[in-house]
């Protein structure tokens, strides 16, 4: 009796560490900081955790601002990110986004969400209406090739920024429609938009914005987290603009901009339009043949050919 009871101890305990073996894949899904990636877009083993958990960082949804001529915590070299939208200028100094990566916003009457990345040094701002629904966005605590994913509070869907693209959830697949961003210096900002608002440093969150959270990062080579594809034609964390024209991607790096005249016109995939390169405060940007300014991406070198390898280049002649 105790002999069958010991075979069949042993027999269940087999049975079990079967099943604790087949477990992950029939029932356990993949998942971190609460994120389910089995059906993820990109590979799931490529999406690390930054750190901190899910809203670990906080994102802005509330934001408030002040006048820019009460910004008296920025200096003229401060770095902004810059939106018109229906005639209403906003600026986001990256010292505060560095500590919170994520705006929801409401400007000129529409629903957009700004986003940076300290990481890639990209930012980037999205309309925030997805088919009539207004989105929410948070920080997921998690990167895909170095960049952050964003996730919105809606479905708990993970969004990566520089794709533009849903990688998981119900919206996967689902792609974000960009607005023109100026990634350049508070002085050029207000010397172009004199009645914009300014993000205010009163956030709600006790945050030093007077301390960079990630001193000497854009001056060194080295990386905090692996990218799937490198490139060594220009230093990792040179400055180059990106644009995307119906799926093509061509990058302008800064060190083959600042070669010309700093003014140029250009054609890719079909499209003309006008280059336009400011040394003095670091910044491009790309006008349509209409004089309004297109959708593009200022990021380091390393950021953008992770995901673009197979884009084209501007080369100064």
């Amino acid at each position: 009796m105790f002999r069958q009871f010991v075979m069949r101890s042993r027999d269940a305990a087999t049975l079990l560490a079967l099943l604790i073996l087949l477990a992950p894949i029939e029932s356990f899904a993949a998942s971190k900081n609460g994120f389910v990636l089995d059906d993820a877009l990109v590979p799931a083993k490529q999406i690390l955790g930054g750190g901190p958990g899910r809203d670990g960082i906080p994102s802005l949804d509330y934001p408030a601002f002040i006048v820019a001529r009460n910004a008296d915590y920025l200096s003229e070299e401060d770095r902004v990110l810059g939106v018109e939208v229906n005639g209403v200028a906003r600026a986001y100094p990256i010292r505060i986004l560095n500590y919170h990566e994520i705006v929801n916003d409401i400007v000129g009457g529409e629903a957009i969400v700004v986003t940076y990345c300290p990481l890639c040094g990209s930012g980037m701002a999205f309309n925030a209406e997805i088919d009539n629904k207004s989105f929410e966005f948070g920080v997921s605590g998690l990167l895909y090739n170095s960049d952050v994913l964003l996730y919105d509070r809606q479905t708990g869907s993970l969004w990566s920024q520089i794709l533009k693209t849903s990688v998981t959830g119900a919206m996967s697949g689902t792609r974000l429609t960009a607005i023109a961003l100026s990634h350049t210096t508070w002085q050029d900002w207000y010397a172009r938009h004199p009645a914009t608002d300014v993000l205010s440093p009163e956030t709600g969150y006790r945050r030093n914005y007077r301390v960079d959270p990630y001193p000497g990062y854009s001056r060194s080579g080295k990386l905090y987290f692996p990218v799937q594809e490198e490139s060594r034609l220009y230093r990792r964390k040179a400055l180059v603009m990106g644009l995307e024209i119906d799926g093509e991607f061509k990058a302008y790096p800064f060190a083959e901009l600042q070669k010309g005249s700093g003014r140029f016109t250009d054609e890719f995939n079909g499209t003309r339009f006008e280059v336009l390169y400011d040394s003095a405060n670091e910044t491009a940007r790309i006008l349509a043949e209409n004089g309004n300014e297109m959708p593009t991406l200022m990021a380091f070198w390393f950021a953008w050919y992770a995901f673009h390898p197979d884009g084209d280049i501007y080369t100064a002649e």
